[in-house]
């Protein structure tokens, strides 16, 4: 009887183990603001390809920002085409919107979407145009018998009210509160996926933000900010991997079943990995071009971050006559180029965006409204000093970091002072008031060129001009 019992035990076990939920593991790598460095493609294909080998289940998507930042995927007949014939060889699954995606319209984006063998969702984009096609909110997939369900997420902040921008990019698209939107689609799938994704390009702070208020997603892979990111927030781990394609995310997904156990991330170097030789040969041939490699000119010492954002905001006073020159810090592309020779592709790095250079006649006071309004908007794009002028001023904030004066030493109030600014600053930015503003047709890029070309070496100035300075009662 004993013997009985033990072997019915013993099948009892072995069938309930046998009838047990099966553990699987999901790994999804994440790339985010890549800014069009396909010299770093040869070593992510590599790391890509090294887990493919060893892991069954993989999902490699992208949060944005996918171009705009190298004259070999800019300056092309078929700008960003290089990068996307990359992701394409290299099996990306999604991808969601940055704001960079529009850098060269709406219409020229609609059509580049059809060459993405890939999906791209956005839950907050809204077409009313016949210039770009409708994204879907979201994508499911499947791996393995897992139901994967990726939402795709774009900021409407700094608009206000679409992505950072000239508005003419975004005529006849309507961009609905994506924290909102990303809720009301995950209401939606969650009951229908095993594990759900959400692909921000709204920024660090307002993924936390957002994942204070929901419990939705088993993970959030964010973009934006170009910060590494790996922290739990309300229960959902929320990533990012910076930016320029330094690093892979590597998230691990655990089921039991279908029930998610555990998300944990790693942050990857690619710098770790040799090289894919035939990923290695297809970047080369991008990297072809006689014209954009050519030399132009030198710097004589390093320019730094501040110094090519004075260099900037001098030629193009310069260009236009102007008092003043005055430069947004997100328009500064590179944060440095060392001395030696520069080439016509690195100053194309430096300014991407075919910016124009536009004139106004502002006093001090006008100046003043700027700077401070600017200061106090609830997104920075990541600058605490946006605006670089040829003339010094110090930003007086108060102990909650608010703006509310503006200190110029050499200015004289009153007077009327003619500016030099990147038209992204005229078309764009709030509390901006002046007298007999134009647009030039002067692109800043030409303009940095002729000035490098005419004039070198260049020696840079690296002196901040500007500061901010707390007042306490």
């Amino acid at each position: 009887m004993r013997h009985f019992f033990r072997s019915c035990f013993f099948a009892v076990f072995f069938f309930a183990a046998a009838c047990a939920p099966r553990e699987r593991t999901l790994v999804v790598l994440s790339t985010n603001d890549m800014h069009a460095k396909i010299q770093r493609f040869p070593l992510l294909a590599a790391a890509v390809q090294a887990c493919r080998d060893t892991t069954d289940l993989v999902l490699l998507v992208d949060a944005g920002d996918r171009w705009t930042g190298n004259a070999f995927v800019d300056k092309v007949p078929a700008p960003g085409k290089p990068i996307i014939e990359l992701m394409n060889r290299l099996h990306y699954d999604v991808a969601t919107f940055g704001n960079h995606e529009f850098d060269h319209g709406q219409a020229y984006l609609g059509r580049m979407l059809d060459s993405m063998e890939f999906e791209v969702v956005s839950a907050n984009i809204f077409s009313d145009t016949l210039t770009f096609p409708q994204p879907a909110p979201y994508a499911v997939f499947r791996r393995g018998g897992v139901r994967i369900g990726v939402i795709g997420a774009v900021t409407n902040y700094e608009g206000p009210g679409h992505p950072a921008g000239n508005r003419s990019s975004f005529v006849g698209l309507a961009f609905p509160d994506p924290q909102a939107e990303a809720v009301k689609y995950a209401a939606i799938l969650r009951p229908k996926v095993d594990v759900l994704i959400l692909l921000s390009h709204m920024g660090d702070d307002r993924d936390m933000e957002l994942l204070g208020k929901t419990q939705l997603f088993d993970l959030v892979i964010g973009g934006h900010t170009h910060v590494v990111l790996d922290t739990l927030i309300n229960g959902t781990l929320l990533t990012q991997t910076g930016k320029n394609l330094k690093n892979l995310g590597v998230s691990t997904v655990r089921l039991r079943g279908h029930k998610v156990q555990s998300v944990d991330f790693r942050v990857v170097s690619l710098d770790d990995y040799a090289p894919d030789a035939v990923f290695a040969a297809q970047v080369e041939g991008y990297y072809a071009d006689a014209e954009l490699n050519r030399s132009i000119g030198s710097f004589a010492a390093r320019a730094d971050k501040a110094g090519l954002a004075n260099w900037m905001a001098e030629a193009i006073a310069d260009e236009a006559d102007a008092d003043i020159g005055v430069y947004h810090v997100g328009g500064v592309r590179l944060d440095a180029i060392p001395a030696g020779d520069v080439s016509r592709a690195r100053i194309y790095d430096l300014e991407p965006f075919g910016t124009r250079i536009a004139t106004m006649k502002m006093t001090p006071g006008q100046i003043r409204r700027m700077i401070v309004t600017k200061y106090n908007e609830p997104t920075r794009e990541g600058h605490r000093l946006d605006l670089i002028l040829t003339t010094p001023y110090t930003i007086l904030v108060d102990e909650s970091d608010r703006a509310f004066d503006v200190r110029f030493p050499e200015l004289r109030e009153g007077r009327v002072y003619k500016l030099a600014s990147s038209d992204y600053i005229f078309k764009n930015y709030q509390g901006l008031e002046y007298d007999g503003g134009t647009i030039l047709d002067d692109e800043v890029a030409d303009v940095l060129i002729d000035e490098l070309e005419d004039d070198s070496p260049l020696c840079p100035d690296n002196r901040l001009r500007q500061q901010i300075l707390v007042v306490t009662d």
